[in-house]
């Protein structure tokens, strides 16, 4: 009898593949893992600029919740986290939903749509607060027409400045969205929406009950890559506000002395 090969070890399955990947595998364990758990482990102590091993509990994190500004600043992280969350994901379906349907000029459509993310956050929030100036951007363009809205300053108003920064964050984000959600469509199988029409299923429902739970990978894969650029975001807020709502130049006070 001819002898019968033995199939290798499932340890030594894609050994070449396994190999390759150990110094990303290397990369991951010690500089992210590791390093979070170090950072974890000394805020525990008294360290500040330099390490210390002086355990004090929980008194750093007293400290830290105990300040107005760090508090207002989880709050308005959620907030923008959240309306970025939620707008990027059904604005970034809805157009590739709209690009799923074999339109004309869809790759230049793409392009405008994915172009913005290609642009830094700095260089994001210096357009947007030129849109949005009173002074030369969409108000004075809206007042110009005698049409509502001129006085509308979204950066010169601290209960509004943050949705300023949301509309500028989908603007460059949604693109992004955009493609990942179009690849996860491409990738549904072009049956699916042939048996749903035989059926006389409307289109709305193949998409929440089928397709929707299909991509439930490339969901997760989005949600991943939007939320760490949510808390990248201070770029954009140094960018767009100083830090602060930004005032129009004719409401700000005069510094000037006698």
């Amino acid at each position: 009898m001819a002898a019968v090969a033995r199939r290798p070890f499932g340890l030594f399955k894609n050994l070449n593949a396994k190999i390759a990947a150990i110094p990303m595998m290397l990369t991951a364990v010690v500089i992210f893992i590791g390093c979070t758990a170090w950072t974890v482990i000394y805020s525990f102590t008294d360290s500040r600029l330099l390490p210390s091993e002086n355990f004090v509990g929980l008194a750093q994190y007293d400290r830290l919740f105990d300040t107005t500004r760090w508090n207002v600043a989880i709050v308005n992280l959620l907030i923008y986290g959240s309306l970025s969350l939620i707008f990027s994901f059904v604005v970034g379906f809805l157009l590739a939903t709209l690009l799923d349907q074999k339109i004309r000029f869809e790759n230049t459509f793409r392009t405008i749509f994915l172009y913005p993310f290609a642009l830094s956050f700095i260089v994001t929030g210096l357009v947007w607060q030129w849109i949005l100036d009173p002074g030369l951007g969409l108000p004075k363009f809206l007042d110009d027409l005698g049409l509502p809205g001129g006085d509308f300053a979204l950066l010169g108003n601290k209960s509004t400045v943050i949705y300023a920064l949301v509309i500028a964050g989908l603007w460059q984000g949604t693109g992004l969205v955009m493609v990942l959600m179009l690849a996860g469509l491409r990738g549904i199988d072009g049956e699916i929406w042939k048996a749903s029409r035989v059926d006389g299923i409307p289109a709305w429902r193949t998409y929440i009950f089928i397709v929707i739970p299909m991509m439930r990978g490339v969901f997760v894969t989005t949600l991943v890559i939007v939320a760490s650029g949510i808390v990248r975001v201070y770029d954009l807020v140094v960018a767009m506000t100083q830090g602060g709502p930004v005032l129009p130049p004719k409401c700000q006070p005069n510094m000037s002395t006698t």
